[in-house]
């Protein structure tokens, strides 16, 4: 049995590592676009803030391939699925086949349309390259612009002001973290932002850039200009897909896949970033590109690759991060729709120093945001994965010294 696997991530990785457990003599062949050895990508940003040196990136040592008995291509990107003929083809024109293939190609960076893109000193923030390009660029810029208020956006601009830089935020919508948090505590995170140091300009977007050969000036398209001589686009990722023929192969934002981690095609997977799985608090198919589902998913679609069959539960986002003084915690559908039907529960805000917001669909919890006092984050994660009824009344679930676990037994 031969086991082609696309992306040399934690997901495929965990794939590999399952197969080899499963099956000592199978053939296993990993293809990834990335020469560096198998890395922490979550802490890339570690490393552009300063706490987490370069070097301590990579997951394993080099000989990770040669311990799990895995041929690596590496350097090189998957452009064709032959799906019939069960092969791949490589950017240089490399054939490879497979009997049995694990798309873990992960997610690509979304790009800025707009003029004056090529010019040098912008950067995404994804790779490991990345972050070594741009902490080269640091030492000698003088006013860093950050695009995008989600995860990568914040991420790269707490890294940038924690490096010394003048930063500011260019975001589209209200507030930072829109996708993850609610206007509260939205408003509550920008204030903090804010408060160390950082620029934040809301309901605006570059339209273009400027510069001879290096950017020095952003274009915005309410007509206004600001000096910049470092810019990291933060507007989100997209499955890196383009590979994949989509009239063989379902694919919605990401590779549809069963509870098994197949795809429509029978012998082929997906898992990561690249995979659209249903989310357990959303009832529905979604991509949670997170680690920790990407290491599990990796995990399961090796053994089903290998021949055991394992059921996936579904995904669930989350979220814990530290922004200054605060501790921000998101778990599940935590920031829906206002016509979406659910029911949302808050109390708390910045003068009293912490904020929850619980999230219900009937009397099931689907999402949580916390600011501070987040210690109880876990068993919210455990009450929305196992679908616990809740019918407690909202004073009593809410007051300050309520312990959620109550509820799991």
């Amino acid at each position: 049995m031969k086991h082609l696997i696309i992306g040399n991530g934690i997901a495929g990785l965990n794939a590999a590592r399952a197969i080899r457990e499963l099956d000592g003599t199978a053939e296993i062949v990993m293809v990834s676009d990335e020469r560096f050895p198998p890395y922490s990508r979550p802490m890339i940003c570690q490393v552009l803030d300063g706490s987490q040196p370069h070097e301590k990136l990579p997951l394993y040592s080099e000989d990770i391939y040669q311990t799990l008995q895995v041929t690596p291509v590496l350097g090189a990107r998957a452009v064709a699925l032959d799906v019939d003929g069960r092969t791949i083809r490589l950017a240089d024109g490399t054939r490879l086949d497979f009997d049995r293939l694990l798309i873990a190609s992960g997610a690509d960076a979304r790009r800025l349309k707009v003029p004056g893109t090529g010019l040098d000193n912008i950067f995404t923030l994804r790779t490991e390259n990345d972050v070594r390009r741009q902490l080269a660029a640091v030492n000698g810029a003088r006013q860093a612009l950050v695009l995008g208020g989600g995860l990568v956006g914040f991420k790269a601009a707490y890294g940038l002001l924690k490096q010394g830089l003048p930063v500011t935020m260019l975001i589209t919508s209200g507030y930072p973290l829109a996708m993850q948090v609610d206007a509260t505590a939205g408003r509550i995170i920008q204030d903090e932002l804010e408060g160390n140091g950082l620029t934040v300009q809301v309901g605006v977007s570059a339209a273009g850039f400027e510069g001879n050969g290096r950017v020095t000036r952003a274009a915005l398209d309410n007509g206004e200009r600001i000096d910049c001589d470092l810019v990291v686009v933060g507007k989100g990722v997209l499955p890196s897909l383009d590979f994949v023929p989509r009239e063989r192969v379902t694919v919605d934002l990401g590779i549809v896949v069963d509870d098994y981690l197949q795809s429509s095609v029978p012998g082929i997977y997906a898992a990561g970033d690249a995979a659209e799985a249903v989310d357990i608090a959303r009832q529905k198919r979604w991509v949670n590109a997170i680690w920790p589902e990407a290491a599990a998913q990796g995990r399961i679609a090796g053994q089903n690759m290998a021949g055991r069959r394992v059921r996936y539960p579904g995904s669930l986002s989350r979220n814990v991060m530290r922004v200054y003084d605060l501790d921000v915690m998101t778990v599940g559908h935590a920031n829906p729709d206002e016509d979406g039907g659910l029911r949302r529960v808050q109390t708390g805000g910045k003068e009293q120093g912490y904020y929850r917001s619980l999230v219900f669909r009937d009397d099931h919890l689907v999402g949580a945001v916390l600011i501070n006092r987040i210690e109880q984050g876990g068993v919210l994660r455990a009450l929305i994965e196992n679908r616990v009824p809740i019918r407690v009344p909202d004073g009593v679930l809410m007051a300050p010294g309520f312990n959620f676990s109550k509820l799991l037994h």
